[in-house]
């Protein structure tokens, strides 16, 4: 099965295919649980029906400090339905399986260490995610996540701020795998009406210190958005807005409210 092929080489395959398709790659970020348990599955496939090329499975955590309001209700809900690590771990091996996705965890270090760093790296690899983002976990203090996430072949993508200063990036950046995630704005996750004014001086900055690709989160919402970040970015990262597309569909349109939003973007990334 596509288990076979770890998820950190499926990760590298994606920026590597959106490269040569002249495009920016797609992450699109979903709560697991919600708005209910029944539909992680089918909305995680219409993402990647719509063209996603990095799924991003958020874990439900009761004080998500990096995020707004939008990632706050949906993990609220998610926790009411009963989510648990296991059942996130469960929904990533079943796509996995049936789409030879990457798949990546955004969680707290709060569930993390509560299951357990080298439980979560073993089981894991077991699912084939390609490996974790943590955003209350600075580099510095991720050693022991690290040391157990290494054997397993999982990656732990680090968040850069534009307010970063330059002698971390490059003491930071190098030992950086995978991709490099940038925040685009100083604040939480959430659907922004423009990109903030700096984001191409903060990438060439980045792009300083590093050959990996370079994707840029938090605040993009739009079409336009994705638009403005070709030839200054490698990839997006969609969170808010996509949950947004799925609370204010009816039930029933849900999944086709969500590929189809998630083609604008990808549409809008093509050079």
């Amino acid at each position: 099965m596509s288990v076979a092929v770890s998820g950190a080489l499926r990760l590298e395959r994606a920026f590597a295919r959106a490269r040569t398709e002249r495009r920016l790659a797609v992450a699109v970020y979903l709560t697991v649980g919600y708005p209910d348990r029944a539909s992680t599955g089918s909305l995680l496939r219409a993402a990647l029906d719509g063209g996603a090329d990095v799924l991003e499975l958020g874990v439900p955590f009761s004080d998500p400090l990096a995020d707004g309001t939008t990632v706050q209700r949906a993990s609220e809900a998610a926790l009411r339905n009963g989510v648990t690590l296991g059942d996130c771990l469960s929904e990533a091996a079943a796509v996995v399986r049936d789409r030879d996705a990457p798949v990546l965890f955004m969680g707290y270090t709060n569930p993390f260490m509560q299951y357990g760093f080298e439980r979560l790296a073993t089981d894991g690899a077991r699912a084939g995610i390609a490996g974790v983002i943590v955003p209350d976990m600075p580099s510095e203090e991720s050693s022991e996540l690290d040391f157990a996430l290494a054997p397993a072949g999982l990656l732990r993508i680090d968040l850069y701020a534009p307010t970063t200063p330059d002698d971390r990036l490059a003491r930071l950046l190098p030992n950086a795998r995978g991709f490099v995630y940038c925040v685009s704005l100083t604040g939480v996750t959430g659907a922004r009406r423009a990109l903030a004014s700096d984001v191409a001086e903060f990438v060439g900055r980045v792009r300083r210190h590093t050959a990996l690709p370079i994707a840029v989160g938090f605040g993009i919402s739009a079409p336009e958005h994705v638009a403005a970040l070709r030839g200054t970015a490698d990839g997006i990262v969609v969170g808010s807005a996509a949950i947004d597309v799925v609370t204010s569909a009816p039930a029933e349109r849900r999944a086709t409210a969500l590929r189809e939003f998630v083609a604008s973007l990808v549409a809008a990334g093509r050079s």
